[in-house]
């Protein structure tokens, strides 16, 4: 039985027409199989496409529409906070629900027997494969400026949250963001260190430099947004940091 014929039974035009909907751009029956198309499907059917090359061309795609989002839209973010955003945007963790709960594309996935019977069509790390496939097709049939639309119709929600959620980023880089939204300065941290010599305590106060904006907000920069301790140096400046975020996310709301 043909690849094609397998696809195309039961009849998927109504679900690859969903599909382009969703990506924004249609693809040949040949680019949406290949995309589709596990590799244990490949190593059960001969002459088969595996979805790997297209995957890995996709998530260079993803990464660069990703980053070239992050430059325009953000430009007080440092290279770091960035480096951070886009690999939070772009991890499996984000990219499989996309898969999932918005493309919906998991009963389309073709997958070897035993594949199949271990719930590959719903394993994060096949849906997010998947993801990074249809971008790759896209791109080779359509172009970087047809891959950008797609990249933003997937990905731009779950950007967008990720670049304001305090939790989705270690909290030191969440307060730095949640500092800039406000319009005030960066906090800083001012160490102490206590406790015996073979278990050292590390204190982390959070303070503020005042501006215009952080009177108008009505913050006491006389004292630290927030203090807190810690075993390492680091922990105690990112549980200061929590503390600062959860503060100043008050003060947005």
């Amino acid at each position: 039985m043909s690849i094609k014929k397998i696809i195309d039974e039961p009849n998927p035009t109504d679900q690859a027409r969903t599909l382009y909907h969703k990506l924004g751009n249609a693809l040949t029956t040949e680019h949406l199989i290949e995309a589709l198309t596990h590799r244990s499907f490949m190593h059960e059917h001969e002459g088969a496409p595996s979805y790997e090359r297209l995957e890995f061309l996709g998530d260079a795609v993803l990464e660069l529409v990703v980053t070239e989002t992050l430059f325009s839209q953000h430009p007080n973010f440092s290279e770091g906070q960035m480096a951070k955003i886009r690999a939070k945007a772009v991890s499996e963790e984000s990219l499989a629900p996309i898969a999932r709960d918005y493309l919906q594309v998991g009963p389309m996935i073709l997958l070897g027997r035993g594949e199949s019977d271990n719930g590959g069509a719903d394993k994060d790390s096949i849906l997010c494969d998947i993801v990074e496939s249809l971008i790759g097709a896209v791109f080779i049939e359509h172009g970087i400026d047809a891959a950008r639309v797609t990249v933003h119709k997937l990905i731009d929600e779950t950007l967008n949250r990720v670049a304001h959620e305090g939790p989705a980023l270690d909290w030191k880089t969440s307060v730095v963001i949640k500092a800039h939204e406000l319009g005030i300065n960066e906090p800083k941290y001012r160490m102490e260190v206590g406790g015996e010599e073979y278990a050292p305590v590390f204190t982390a106060h959070a303070e503020l430099e005042p501006n215009k904006r952080s009177k108008v907000l009505g913050i006491d920069t006389s004292q630290p947004l927030a203090s807190a301790t810690g075993s390492t140096k680091r922990k105690a400046q990112m549980a200061a940091a929590e503390i600062a975020w959860k503060y100043l996310n008050q003060l947005a709301s």
